[in-house]
């Protein structure tokens, strides 16, 4: 009965329309990988707290840009908007120059790399050690504490960032690196929503939004949808807000 049920919800969520108020929503508001693929980051990277709180401050970062996020890092333009010794707030806890030093290595990756999609090609092999190159490369370049320094949280908004990336043939995910990364390694995004929702269905039994809880769910994902786990992403937020459930 819970594989029938998550399997009607992925069907009904996953759709254009999940776009419309989701952060995703920003990557599909620039033209060519590489800025679908920056601003996807950058969006990522600051998801989380409220929606109406975090994507004006995304909108934000797009306009500056003005569409070319990826040319607006890889040439420091955002050095003219966020200052390194401003400590005046970004947003919550991060500061104006947290932003500056997340931006500095991430301009370091493009210039080193190409764009982050070589990085992560030529660092890792699957989802899991993706999520740990990038953790890995922001703590040895300073990000300023908005990137997990390892993989004991559920990193959470990497986890999204690469469903984004990886997962091809959808209306919302872009696949952008489908040819390196197989989807059914990804690992689910977890945080206190997909914890509440996935304990009434009893995918899992702890509150902690940690990695190993996150890799449990994933396993629970891959009995339901075995050729694409994250489509189970699709469902836990459909459990949320579909008054049928």
């Amino acid at each position: 009965m819970v594989t029938e049920l998550l399997r009607q919800l992925a069907e009904r969520y996953e759709t254009a329309d999940f776009i419309q108020g989701d952060p995703s929503w920003f990557m599909h508001q620039v033209q060519g990988r590489d800025n679908q693929e920056a601003m996807a980051w950058l969006a990522s990277c600051l998801s989380y707290g409220i929606r109406t709180q975090f994507m004006p401050r995304i909108e934000w970062l797009l306009d500056r840009a003005g569409g070319e996020v990826d040319r607006w890092v890889r040439q420091g333009d955002f050095e003219g908007d966020v200052c390194a010794g401003d400590e005046r707030c970004f947003y919550r806890l991060y500061t104006c120059r947290q932003m500056n030093a997340l931006l500095r290595s991430y301009q370091k990756m493009l210039l080193e790399y190409g764009t982050m999609g070589e990085y992560v090609r030529r660092s890792a092999t699957d989802g899991y050690t993706a999520i740990e190159a990038i953790c890995r490369f922001y703590r040895d370049h300073g990000s300023g504490g908005i990137v997990p320094q390892d993989t004991v949280s559920a990193c959470k908004r990497i986890c999204m960032f690469l469903r984004w990336m990886v997962r091809n043939q959808s209306p919302v995910d872009l696949g952008l690196w489908a040819d390196f990364i197989d989807r059914r390694t990804l690992i689910m995004p977890l945080d206190t929503h997909v914890v509440q929702q996935s304990m009434r269905l009893n995918l899992l039994h702890s509150k902690s939004a940690s990695m190993t809880a996150a890799r449990r769910l994933t396993e629970a994902m891959c009995k339901v949808f075995p050729d694409d786990p994250l489509r189970g992403d699709f469902a836990l937020f459909g459990l949320g807000v579909d008054p049928l459930t």
